[in-house]
């Protein structure tokens, strides 16, 4: 019998047909997927503001108020910086040392306390364990602003008010980080390990230094973010109870934009300042931060 099917020609792929299979793109050639087009958008309109920021920093006053508005970096960034660490009124070189004080404290604070309590209310059996578990919870449902006059008198006792103390004992530790803590030992942690511990002689405060709480760095990590940004960014409790020789960034910041005249370009420069600690903490622990987001979703 004579073949009447047609033959391919040297150097042409062969047409597709029954038996055959597609042919393939070649493996240089690399499509975009429309899931990365979306997070880069996502990414560039996030990060636009950022951007927009550092330009507005970097200009005179009437530039700012000019239309269009500009969309380059100009060559005031130094000088805008200069005159807002220079000015007396705002101690604002004072503010960044003292919201740093704050921020750290609480952070160490609200991060080993929180451990400590969601380890015993997720491993240890005592009586009373879950109404403290309940008050807890329900503490977080309260809003801030309903315990401020209580909270002020509370520091005028103690002898506090106007003085950095003020603004870090009150948050020493927090309903959430509890919680948070509580899930994340009760998933992460098997109860074999504790047992094995308890049968070796090894007290619970041993058990959670050396088995518990090296598990917990992906959680305290995510925990020790969102209490840094949440105690650098806390602007009403500091307003209330501080005085002007112990400013925090925040208030610094107002303090900047109020008066008659408002020079929107140190505003900037000064958010900009404000603004830097918070993007070095991202950028030393975004590793760790990040893996501890992706190990809770995969473990809930």
């Amino acid at each position: 019998m004579v073949d009447t099917q047609p033959t391919a020609r040297v150097g042409q792929a062969p047409s597709s047909g029954p038996g055959r299979r597609p042919s393939r793109p070649a493996r240089g050639r690399r499509t975009l997927r429309p899931g990365v087009v979306v997070l880069t958008l996502v990414a560039a309109v996030s990060a636009f503001p950022l951007y927009f920021m550092l330009v507005m920093a970097s200009r005179r006053n009437e530039d700012i108020t000019s239309v269009p508005p500009p969309l380059l970096p100009g060559d005031q960034l130094l000088d805008n910086i200069q005159r807002v660490l220079a000015d007396p009124n705002v101690a604002f070189g004072k503010a960044v040392l003292n919201s740093l004080i704050v921020a750290s404290t609480a952070t160490a604070a609200v991060v080993i306390f929180s451990a400590l309590a969601g380890f015993a209310f997720a491993k240890l059996e005592f009586t009373g364990r879950n109404p403290l578990l309940l008050v807890v919870i329900v503490t977080m449902m309260v809003p801030v602003q309903l315990g401020l006059i209580p909270l002020y008198m509370l520091m005028g006792w103690l002898h506090l008010s106007g003085r950095l103390p003020a603004v870090i004992l009150p948050f020493l530790v927090s309903g959430f980080g509890v919680f948070m803590m509580r899930q994340f030992v009760q998933q992460a942690i098997p109860d074999e390990m504790l047992d094995s511990a308890r049968l070796d002689g090894a007290s619970p405060f041993k058990t959670f230094v050396f088995i518990v709480a090296p598990g917990l760095r992906p959680a305290a990590a995510v925990l020790a973010l969102l209490t840094f940004m949440e105690r650098w960014n806390d602007f009403l409790w500091p307003y209330l109870v501080l005085d002007q020789q112990h400013p925090v960034v925040q208030v610094a910041l107002s303090r900047l934009s109020g008066g008659y005249y408002t020079d929107q370009a140190l505003v900037m420069a000064g958010t900009l300042l404000g603004v830097l600690p918070l993007l070095v903490v991202f950028i030393a622990f975004g590793r760790q931060i990040v893996g501890g987001i992706m190990e809770g979703g995969l473990k809930s």
